[in-house]
């Protein structure tokens, strides 16, 4: 509608200073150091849903960080509209190579640079602008209502409980969500799916203190020797995973989704170049994107021991730690695979060393039906935005909220993500092309003008 663009085109620059402003706060839920900026996060963006029309904001605290919650009902008649989003971001670390500091947004070539530009906070910018658009146009077509919490990033841990104490607070008919991403502004994409996760951190215990490698090496087991061979068996020559029953449950993918996805453009020789590797890698039999889509996937995060400071110390070191997170499909539980893993790694741990598994948050998979009312709007208004029909893919990434609002509201999540794969998501110098955040404003109305429709 022109009276949409229009309203847009007015006020563009005070819609990128504001979420300048809002990445400026240091809102890591990670670190309790953080707890005072995660605090005034929530208080920012309760303010700005205020301004840009909402009826009721509310900040409702929880056992960890708030969560902001905001509607306005225009006809209880009218279909509603659950906004979903979080306003915490990834720690920023290595701050050495970010090239403009991760909370001072640095606009390069049209693109945000900032922590949180695109995961989450640009995105759910987006949909606070295109809810002030209707507002302040009186065409608002539906309820809406935004829940908008603050530890997505540490696996919203308080957020279940959250959910169930205020089912009718936050009823509604749809769920929508932008914390994916798309492939391009040349070729659109919705995501029908997310993967689960399983996280969890091992430490491998052998002597009871450091010891001097020279005296002892040799003669007794290194933990961080043990812990890399235990880590390496976890995947075979075709890079299968090799925890026994890890696949027993996966949903295969039908030939006809795997044909659909084929017809997403995909350059093997430039995705690699754009990730400064001389190949890929992944499992046998599948292609990249059905790897990071279909396909369930184990990863280690993070590996340490010893002595890792300036300088040498021959050390041979009484523990090693690592942080491995399991990507999972549909059909796969959470819970289950952390135990398969658990008993696996206690199973495989050579003699001489003692290993404990702690969990630290999981997820389960979700898939949204391409048939529903939801996906259709979504699909509508990219077709009306993009001038072309998006593409159905599966997102790698992981939402663990989506099976808690299905089972807890007993309704359907749609995606409109507009950030891109190569947005350094959780990597330094994470960015967000200020095109695709304008976007993001221009389509999400029209999403809530053909749901109302249907």
């Amino acid at each position: 509608m022109q009276t949409w663009k229009d309203y847009q085109d007015q006020h563009k620059d005070r819609f990128l200073n504001e979420l300048l402003e809002l990445l400026r706060i240091p809102s890591i839920s990670a670190k309790s150091e953080h707890k005072g900026d995660m605090i005034r996060c929530a208080e920012a963006i309760q303010q700005r849903l205020r301004e840009a029309g909402a009826d009721t904001v509310e900040i409702y605290p929880t056992e960890g960080h708030p969560v902001v919650f905001a509607q306005k009902m225009i006809d209880p008649a009218k279909p509603t509209i659950l906004v979903y989003g979080h306003y915490d971001v990834q720690p920023a670390e290595p701050l050495d190579l970010w090239h403009h500091g991760p909370f001072d947004p640095t606009i390069v070539d049209g693109k945000i640079f900032a922590r949180g530009s695109c995961d989450d906070k640009g995105q759910v910018y987006m949909h606070v602008k295109a809810f002030e658009t209707m507002v302040q146009t009186g065409t608002l077509t539906c309820n809406v209502k935004f829940c908008i919490e603050g530890e997505e990033e540490v696996g919203s841990p308080n957020l279940g409980k959250f959910v169930a104490s205020h089912k009718e607070l936050l009823k509604a008919d749809c769920v929508l969500i932008s914390d994916s991403a798309m492939i391009s502004l040349d070729t659109p994409s919705i995501d029908i799916g997310v993967r689960g996760l399983s996280y969890i951190e091992v430490e491998v215990t052998g002597p009871n203190r450091d010891l001097h490698s020279g005296v002892y090496g040799g003669a007794v087991a290194n933990p961080i020797t043990m812990l890399s061979k235990m880590i390496a068996s976890l995947h075979d020559e075709n890079n299968h995973i090799t925890v026994p029953g890890f696949y027993d449950d996966v949903l295969e993918a039908t030939e006809a989704e795997r044909e659909l996805m084929a017809k997403a453009p995909f350059n093997a020789e430039e995705y690699a170049n754009d990730l400064g590797v001389k190949s890929l890698w992944g499992e046998k039999g599948f292609s990249t994107n059905e790897r990071t889509g279909i396909r369930p996937t184990m990863e280690v995060n993070g590996i340490w021991g010893g002595y890792t400071g300036e300088g040498a110390k021959t050390v041979l070191p009484s523990k090693a730690f690592a942080k491995i997170s399991a990507r999972l499909v549909p059909n796969q539980e959470s819970h289950k695979i952390t135990e398969l893993l658990k008993d696996h790694l206690m199973n495989i741990a050579p003699a001489g060393v003692e290993v404990k598994v702690s969990f630290h948050h999981g997820g389960e998979p979700y898939i949204t039906p391409i048939d529903s009312k939801a996906y259709q709007a979504a699909a509508k208004a990219m077709e009306t935005t993009f001038g072309k029909a998006p593409i159905p893919v599966r997102g790698g990434g992981s939402i663990p909220i989506c099976a808690l609002f299905e089972k807890e509201l007993g309704i359907k999540i749609v995606f409109m993500g507009f950030g891109l794969d190569s947005d350094n998501l959780h990597s330094p110098n994470e960015k967000f092309d200020i095109a695709n955040y304008y976007k993001g404003i221009e389509t999400i109305p029209y999403f809530h003008k053909y749901f109302a429709e249907m």
